[in-house]
């Protein structure tokens, strides 16, 4: 199987030669200029998105940008710039002409957010069939300073924390947690091992990040078999999913500090292009120590982190390329009742990419997209200095995929992509043999658009194999479907109804582990006979972002079959109370609510709301645990020139649903204030940031943590932050 892989990949690297396909005549074309709406200064570096076709360019060093061959037809432009964004700008095209226009940028709480990872090209989160979380540099300056993955999108809308200390948190998607929620670096996934025990961390250094989107509700058709609950994608850099030129220099200085952890780092980043050729870099470090609350220090809660990155690459008309390589380390405690026990865990990842396009295609394809990705993973359990359980995961994964030319109302895109996974734990927690992973699929995307409504459907089929030493081999094959109707209803506001069909091979965990695993406070025994987990879900969405008053809103329900459950036996093992993982049918409810209405001049009210309820639907029914409560959020944006500041109430519910052997946890109300100001001259932007949270000082829980009986949230505290751009 692995000579299968390898021949996949030299395939793909080959189709970056150039095509000796022919192109397609122009049709028309649009000019424009992005300037800075403070001073009308041209702004070289600036993303300008089009659509429909999703394409998207960087402003040169007069601020201009130029889209060709472009039929026909009135068309959506949208730019940004970190902390900069302009208005949604609609125009016609008409063949053989050229279109012009003029977009100034400036600071706003009124953004248009990106993403590329609802359906594999960039668009406004407006225009997606799924509901996304899409975070850039004016949300991300409010959250400067995270000292992880989960703390990042703590808060947002259908994501909350799962946690065993500040080190290992880890996003929540609609309730979803482990193996049900993929978590991807620039599309592809990391190979770390965050999914598989809550004291495993998720290697992102927050302080580094271009972007970060979610895809809430099954992601399967793209991505994978793991993302049937949702999909978080970690953006490093604007270059590694846009194939075009990045001309001049783009340079990045951050450094953060804040009290309630002694918190103190910093990180950089640069981009220097000239002509087609880009050579690229970033690093930093980052440290906490033991964080406070309201009761006391939690002790060995510390953590650091450092990472480094270099990368090279070529972006031409015909063809581009890139070659990276990333190294992150992070050593963090886990909190404990017992003073005495201090365990520490360090990660570190190695990972080599190589990606590209060819372009130009002929008459059908518009380009064809390939990644490599080869992961070297390594977690070791530290106790006195002594190592103890060590785990391994070397992941090798290629993705290729084709975007159609549109043709009357249809465009779309389909691919394949294929992993093999090497994996071995040695020690004490050694729970599963060595186990080989080897996965393949096909699956492709297609949409119908028209003024009135558009249809989108797709499918994917999907192969997983597991060859653990001395136990039974099992092999999963699937399908996934889904169908989508987008149906604008008055201006800015459109309805959209999604039917998702989402197949998940069980985790190697799920199959193999047998023995005391206190990363999830469990003596766990897994069943090698279990089937695959199906889900069928309907979500409804109801959308308008206007000027004055944006929405989004949804409702959802998914129904897992053979939903695979750590089901408790009431024994006890070492301590640990024993789990068998058996499969069942359950059901997962939830509402998601979030508006942002003008009050007056520059002044924003921020609300949002979010719930779900998940359990078995045996009798006696019988609640899953760790689900988030019930949540509300309350606030104001407020702007005045380039300041902005940011109160926010964040209400959570009591979670008095709850599984055997889980306790309730308390309702809780938290404070906090974010304020930023931004200086931004033509080719620079300073921006300053001051985050205080938890002002009530409020002893609270998460209930979602496996340490909430003993480990608090963070006490009251404030984060500086200063960042510094050349552009």
């Amino acid at each position: 199987m692995l000579k299968i892989h390898l021949a996949i990949a030299l395939l793909l690297a080959s189709l970056s030669a150039p095509s000796a396909f022919s192109q397609q005549p122009a049709n028309g074309s649009l000019h424009g200029v992005v300037t800075l709406a403070e001073s009308g200064a041209a702004l070289h570096g600036a993303t300008v998105l089009i659509s429909p076709g999703s394409r998207t360019v960087e402003t040169d060093e007069k601020g201009e940008f130029l889209f060709k061959n472009l039929p026909p037809g009135r068309y959506t432009l949208v730019a940004h710039m970190h902390a900069l964004t302009g208005e949604k700008v609609i125009l016609p095209v008409t063949a053989g002409q050229q279109a012009e226009i003029i977009i100034p940028l400036g600071i706003s709480p009124l953004r248009e957010s990106i993403t590329v990872t609802a359906s594999g090209k960039d668009e406004t989160v407006a225009d997606s069939f799924m509901s996304v979380v899409s975070l850039d540099g004016y949300q991300l300056s409010a959250k400067s300073g995270s000292t992880s993955l989960g703390d990042l999108l703590e808060n947002e809308g259908g994501v909350a924390k799962r946690s065993f200390g500040p080190g290992t948190s880890r996003p929540v998607v609609r309730g979803f947690d482990g193996d049900r929620v993929l978590v991807l670096q620039d599309g592809m996934r990391t190979g770390t091992l965050s999914s598989q025990s809550g004291d495993h961390g998720e290697p992102v250094d927050p302080s580094n990040l271009e972007r970060v989107e979610v895809v809430k509700g099954p992601a399967t058709l793209l991505y994978g078999s793991n993302a049937i609950g949702g999909v978080v994608n970690v953006l490093t850099d604007h270059h590694i999913l846009n194939q075009h030129p990045h001309d001049g220099l783009h340079f990045t200085l951050t450094g953060v500090g804040g009290t309630a952890n002694a918190q103190g780092g910093g990180s950089g980043s640069f981009e220097y292009g000239r002509g087609d050729w880009l050579l690229y870099g970033s690093g930093g470090g980052m440290r906490t120590g033991d964080y406070s609350t309201p009761a006391g220090k939690v002790l060995n809660s510390a953590t650091e982190m450092e990472n480094f990155k270099i990368g090279a690459g070529r972006y031409g008309e015909r063809y581009t390329f890139n070659s990276t390589f990333q190294r992150i380390e992070t050593t963090y405690g886990i909190p404990t009742q017992d003073p005495a026990d201090a365990p520490l865990l360090n990660m570190v990842r190695n990972s080599y990419r190589f990606n590209g396009a060819a372009k130009q295609l002929g008459s059908f394809f518009e380009q064809f997209q390939y990644d490599l990705n080869y992961s070297d993973y390594t977690h070791k359990e530290l106790d006195a200095g002594v190592i103890g359980t060590q785990f391994f995961n070397k992941q090798f994964s290629y993705r290729g995929t084709f975007d159609q030319k549109k043709r009357g109302p249809l465009t779309g895109t389909f691919g394949f992509w294929g992993m093999h996974r090497a994996y071995e734990a040695r020690g004490g927690e050694a729970l599963t043999p060595p186990v080989d992973q080897n996965s393949l699929a096909l699956f492709g995307m297609e949409e119908l658009r028209y003024d009135r409504v558009k249809f989108q459907f797709g499918g994917r089929f999907e192969h997983n194999g597991y060859s653990p030493d001395g136990l039974t081999q099992r092999s999963f094959n699937g399908l996934s479907a889904s169908a989508g109707l987008f149906v604008p209803l008055w201006r800015d506001g459109s309805a959209v109804a999604n039917y998702i069909h989402s197949f998940r091979a069980p985790a190697l965990e799920e199959l193999y582990n047998y023995g005391p695993h206190p990363g999830n406070l469990a003596f766990e025994i897994g069943d090698p006979n279990l089937k695959s987990e199906r889900a069928d879900g309907v979500e409804l969405s109801l959308r308008h972002h206007g000027q004055r008053f944006r929405l989004d809103t949804s409702i959802f329900q998914y129904y897992m079959h053979d939903f695979v459950f750590m089901n408790p036996t009431g024994e006890v093992e070492d301590s640990l109370n024993v789990y068998r993982y058996l499969h069942n049918d359950s059901r997962f409810l939830g509402a998601e609510f979030r508006a942002q209405t003008k009050l007056a001049g520059n002044l924003w009210l921020l609300s949002g709301f979010d719930y779900v309820d998940a359990n078995l639907t045996s009798v006696p029914r019988q609640n899953l645990p760790r689900i988030p409560p019930a949540r509300g959020r309350l606030g104001f944006d407020w702007l005045y020139k380039s300041l902005s500041v940011r109160p926010e109430l964040i209400l959570t519910n009591k979670q008095w649903q709850i599984a055997p052997n889980e306790t309730a946890t308390p309702g809780y109300a938290v404070f906090n204030i974010n304020a930023s100001y931004t200086i931004t001259r033509q080719h620079s932007m300073h921006t300053f940031a001051v985050n205080t949270f938890n002002l009530g000082d409020r002893l609270y829980f998460n209930h979602l943590s496996f340490i909430k009986d003993f480990a608090p949230e963070i006490g009251r505290g404030v984060r500086f932050s200063y960042t510094f751009r050349i552009f």
